[in-house]
């Protein structure tokens, strides 16, 4: 009795419903031809879903909609768009992840050159653990003229560049679409700041407007390698000696997926992308996880040197996201040993990424970058050459206050990627690794990067890196100086409890000129320093 039933209980009523509808209707029709033609469009309807009912049953790969058919369809929908539910119905101005709602909005405004002030006082509860402030000054300086700008060529460096302190960080060609290029390129030629290509090449996109170029390096040798994907020092000498290319960088790791190379999924290798990358269509692009041009520190530093004559005497440097804390120390040493050292090095973070990472890597692997930028920049300190490197930062970083509080525990400039393809457009819909970037930015179906209207994006693109800008100098001023590189660890407190706050400056304790040499005592530092090794990656244990 219960079997015969069963059609009739909440499970399966939908698809009984529709079968005994479509029965109904079938025999209607055929009772009174002159009707038939005013039920077709109901029967293929009903028809249809209960032979998408029936199907349900029959398929074994969800256990759901074998228990719940047609019905349990409505679950996946809504799963669909839960993403896309919370953003736009349930998220407060602080929440929504990786980036709030309120920080989002702050960049679409300056883009646009809209109103960007907030009324009625702070949304963050200033009392909650966690919660960091900068000081100001009872007697601040009149706002700055000058474009904040920073030198970046040690004494190596024949042909030193000036380089805004707020730059697009590393984002590839077929990562982003080829409108997207145009329009960051162009939009760093319009303003004067730089635009780092990524590890997929220096591509026509980026050649085309004309704007600063880094170029960055990774492990897959993208417009510079051979056949078997090794190392080409003519065709790395070809490209980097092009004006448009300021500096030449080498990426050791990067935030999102430290220690794991480079991922282009494969539905965005597009025949275009294969070409340029010298990769197979249908399959992943991954960059491996490790150089093949070099195994040590020593031949890491060398290679760098030869980066920068291959260049023309570019400045030459590295970015990585911060793991072993040795091998950076390790690197350290090579450069006292070689006295080889880079012009620049570019500190990731854990939070930053663009593109596609596993979820473990993402969420759990490599160190932060504020955490990261500090520990790079008392290193050098330590071994007395921080004056001739200079110090990026990159990750997460959105707004002035980000850029000030990353330049205050050591870095000299800062870059951005996911705050200028905010200003491009994107609205954070997470599908950056799907191809179905709903804007245009992160594709490389030309039906969806058309939407990206390009001369539109080149004016936001610019007036956001304008408007944060001013908004620095803005923030400088009320502290009372006259240039980001007079901040200090002293000028940022953070509330460590609820009744306890403690300064940068405690929170990141500084080493003195040469501590490393000399033989420090900062834990910090101490073991990784005597594990360091110069001719190996490996700790000396």
């Amino acid at each position: 009795m219960e079997t015969l039933l069963l059609p009739f209980s909440p499970r399966f009523i939908i698809l009984t419903i529709c079968a005994v509808v479509t029965a109904l209707l079938i025999g209607i029709g055929i009772a009174d031809r002159k009707i038939f033609d005013i039920l077709l469009i109901p029967i293929v309807i009903f028809g249809a879903l209960t032979l998408l009912g029936v199907r349900d049953l029959m398929q074994k790969g969800h256990a759901v909609l074998r228990n719940y058919p047609i019905s349990a369809h409505i679950r996946f929908l809504l799963e669909e768009i839960r993403p896309e539910m919370r953003q736009y119905f349930f998220e407060s101005e602080k929440d929504g992840m990786p980036f709030s709602r309120d920080i989002r909005a702050v960049v679409y405004q300056r883009a646009k050159m809209q109103l960007d002030k907030r009324p009625f006082g702070t949304q963050e509860d200033v009392y909650r653990e966690g919660y960091e402030w900068m000081h100001h000054s009872v007697s601040p300086k009149a706002h700055a003229e000058e474009k904040f700008r920073v030198t970046i060529g040690g004494p190596d460096c024949a042909k030193p560049y000036s380089a805004s302190v707020f730059n697009i960080s590393a984002m590839s060609f077929g990562a982003l679409s080829p409108n997207a290029v145009r329009a960051l390129n162009a939009g760093a030629k319009k303003g004067g700041f730089a635009h780092d290509t990524g590890e997929g090449g220096f591509s026509p996109y980026h050649a085309e407007m004309g704007g600063d170029i880094i170029w960055e390096i990774g492990s897959g040798y993208f417009g510079c390698r051979h056949l078997d994907g090794t190392f080409d020092p003519e065709a790395f000498a070809r490209v980097a000696s092009q004006d448009q290319i300021k500096m030449v960088e080498l990426k050791i790791s990067q935030g999102a997926k430290p220690g794991h190379g480079g991922v282009l999924p494969a539905a965005k290798v597009s025949e275009e992308i294969s070409k340029i990358r010298g990769v197979s269509m249908g399959e992943d692009c991954i960059s491996p996880a490790s150089h093949r041009a070099f195994s040590t520190p020593v031949g890491m530093m060398q290679f760098i040197a030869e980066m920068r004559k291959l260049s023309g005497g570019k400045p030459a440097g590295f970015k990585l996201c911060i793991g072993h804390p040795w091998e950076f120390l390790a690197i350290c040493k090579a450069m006292l040993e070689t006295g080889i050292y880079p012009d620049f090095i570019v500190v990731d973070g854990n939070e930053g990424g663009t593109g596609a990472a596993p979820l473990e890597f993402m969420d759990h692997l490599g160190m932060p970058m504020r955490e990261g930028v500090n520990f790079v920049h008392n290193a050098l300190v330590g071994i007395n050459a921080r004056d001739r490197i200079r110090l990026g930062a990159s990750g997460k970083i959105a707004t002035a206050f980000d850029m000030a509080r990353a330049m205050a525990i050591g870095a000299d400039w800062c870059n951005s990627a996911r705050g200028f393809m905010f200003s491009l457009g994107c609205i954070q819909s997470l599908s950056c690794h799907t191809d179905r970037c709903p804007t245009g930015v992160a594709t490389q179906d030309p039906t969806r990067a058309r939407a990206l209207y390009v001369p539109l994006k080149i004016d936001r693109v610019h007036n956001y890196h304008h408007a944060t800008l001013h908004s620095l100098t803005e923030l400088i001023a009320a502290a009372g100086l006259t240039h980001p590189q007079e901040l200090r660890p002293v000028h940022f407190s953070q509330r460590t409890s609820t009744t306890r706050v403690q300064t940068f400056a405690q929170l990141y304790p500084a080493l003195r000129r040469g501590e490393l040499l000399e033989g420090t005592e900062d834990p910090r530092f101490r073991d990784a320093w005597r594990m360091a090794r110069s001719d190996t990656f490996q700790p000396a244990l």
